[in-house]
């Protein structure tokens, strides 16, 4: 749920108890191990960590107004999700974080950079820690612009844009063939005369007669 907060102070006050101490745990854990040139605050509606613009002017290439996201965390309706764009930015650090999560017997909740989990315990902090440790900022700078900087060869590729297969060039004999079977239907479409309206033999006898001179009777 997207929080009306301008702080986090005033966003951790907005929420009950048991998920302010899911947030904050996660929020501590990640303030511990961040790479000092990112920096804190709120964006779309919940606590995050980004790189400024102080760092990098051009901004988030979906809206150069917002900062390039890093992470995130958020209390939602039926869960507390940890966003986490670090991971899901870098080549293999998906594959690792999930490897790593299930190796400590819990159950994980995850979709493409996104945790999902309900209660604390049901969250190894200190994987969080390590996988944000791992993003340094020049790092996580580095893949980011060559993925999704506008203009950029990977960008391009990783849009999946395919281009419309180009229609063959018709050849000559495919042309004739195709100007030749215009032409017969052409003819063949004049040459059709309207059908002639059957009548019935007696109706024709009838219209005879009455065409035929009147026979002068004999004195």
């Amino acid at each position: 749920m997207r929080s009306q907060a301008t702080t986090i102070e005033a966003y951790l006050q907005s929420l009950p108890d048991d998920r302010r101490e899911a947030v904050q745990a996660v929020r501590e854990v990640i303030n511990r191990n961040i790479d000092n040139q990112f920096a804190e605050g709120m964006q779309y509606g919940m606590p995050a960590w980004f790189v400024p613009h102080s760092v990098y002017p051009a901004g988030y290439h979906c809206d150069p107004q917002q900062p390039v996201p890093f992470a995130s965390v958020a209390s939602q309706k039926n869960h507390v999700a940890i966003y986490m764009f670090c991971i899901y930015c870098l080549p293999g650090e998906a594959e690792w974080f999930a490897q790593q999560w299930k190796a400590t017997g819990k159950r994980l909740d995850m979709g493409k950079g996104c945790v999902r989990f309900k209660r604390l315990e049901d969250v190894p902090l200190d994987l969080i820690g390590e996988a944000v440790r791992r993003a340094t900022i020049t790092r996580f700078l580095e893949h980011y612009e060559s993925v999704v900087k506008p203009g950029s060869r990977v960008a391009s590729s990783r849009k999946g844009s395919r281009k419309p297969a180009a229609k063959k060039p018709a050849t000559k004999t495919t042309a004739s063939k195709k100007a030749a079977d215009r032409k017969a239907a052409g003819k063949k479409a004049t040459s059709r005369k309207p059908a002639a309206k059957k009548t019935g033999k007696k109706a024709a006898a009838k219209k005879a007669a009455r065409r035929a001179p009147a026979k002068k009777k004999k004195k």
